[in-house]
């Protein structure tokens, strides 16, 4: 399930993801961080469930600081969507998949 997720390893590609589709989803975290683990399981879920309407990304704050500084990333988990490259909403702590599903459904066009 997890290839559903695109794994951010640079900026470039960041800026890249944004510039091509519509709604993506991203899940800024890090591997030491528990809440993020448990989270993780329903970032999947999602990616699978939007599959083709939704793009789902995952961007370590560790190896990605120059993103984190940007969006202003202070606690995590942080899920933001963006919508054209633009943020549209963000929800940040562990919330359960319905929490999500209302909010993707209410920005999908």
């Amino acid at each position: 399930m997890a290839e559903k997720i695109t794994y951010v390893s640079s900026t470039q590609e960041f800026d890249n993801l944004l510039a091509k589709e519509k709604l993506v989803l991203v899940d800024f975290w890090a591997t030491w961080c528990t809440p993020c683990r448990m989270i993780a399981p329903v970032i999947e879920k999602l990616a699978k469930q939007y599959e083709g309407k939704i793009k789902v990304a995952k961007v370590d704050v560790d190896q990605q600081q120059e993103l984190s500084i940007r969006y202003g990333i202070q606690s995590i988990p942080t899920v933001i969507l963006f919508k054209e490259g633009k943020i549209e909403a963000k929800e940040i702590g562990v919330k359960p998949l319905n929490s999500f599903t209302k909010l993707l459904d209410s920005h999908i066009a």
